[in-house]
């Protein structure tokens, strides 16, 4: 599989904050019990490698990603733990530089026409458009779509339930991301079930 068809294999991807290292493991078993394998792990708590590492070492099936890699120290680090993915909501040059020297599928952010076309100018051809609501939403998008015709999107930002099948109707977007399926309370509360449940519904 190309890193481009990587995306779009999954049309959403759940975007989730590990606060216990110990709820890494079910709360990915209760995603793949719906049939949902890629999940991205943020790095926003101090416990998100060891989750990243847990699961990658528990959860066979599960395509475990990391998220918010502000710098090539994140993505390294990110990857010693097992992450498959890499996933940024902004672009620098050494963050794109590191990330196409990674060797794994990366996400870089955009949110602006200027900064799609850095990214097309380096042979990258898709993005997360994060923050996807505040930056315009559905409107940007179908507007760019027919001036960025090579340039794909995972919109990220304000998608949920309510609102991310249209998001998924735009040509230009591939997947989207979000919190929605496993959200911090649910996990915090181990309701696996209820999880599993938001994730087979999408």
């Amino acid at each position: 599989m190309s890193k481009d068809n990587f995306w779009s294999s999954q049309i959403v991807i759940p975007v989730v904050v590990i606060k216990n290292p110990e709820d890494a493991v079910p709360m990915a078993r209760a995603l793949m019990k719906a049939g949902i394998h890629k999940i991205e792990i943020t790095l926003r708590t101090p416990v998100a490698l060891d989750a990243i590492h847990r699961i990658n070492n528990e959860v066979s099936d599960a395509i475990v990603g990391a998220g918010t890699i502000l710098s090539a120290e994140d993505g390294e680090r990110a990857i010693k733990a097992g992450a498959s993915f890499l996933v940024s909501p902004g672009s620098t040059t050494q963050l794109l530089n590191f990330f196409k020297d990674s060797g794994v599928p990366f996400l870089p952010g955009c949110a602006t026409v200027s900064e799609a076309m850095k990214l097309k100018e380096l042979d990258i051809h898709v993005a997360k458009f994060f923050p996807a609501e505040e930056s315009g939403g559905i409107g940007f998008l179908k507007a760019i779509s027919s001036v960025l015709k090579s340039t794909s999107f995972c919109p990220t930002g304000g998608i949920n339930k309510s609102n991310y099948m249209r998001y998924l109707e735009i040509p230009n977007v591939v997947c989207v991301g979000g919190s929605w399926i496993a959200p911090a309370s649910l996990i915090e509360a181990g309701s696996w079930d209820e999880i599993t449940r938001l994730a087979s519904d999408v």
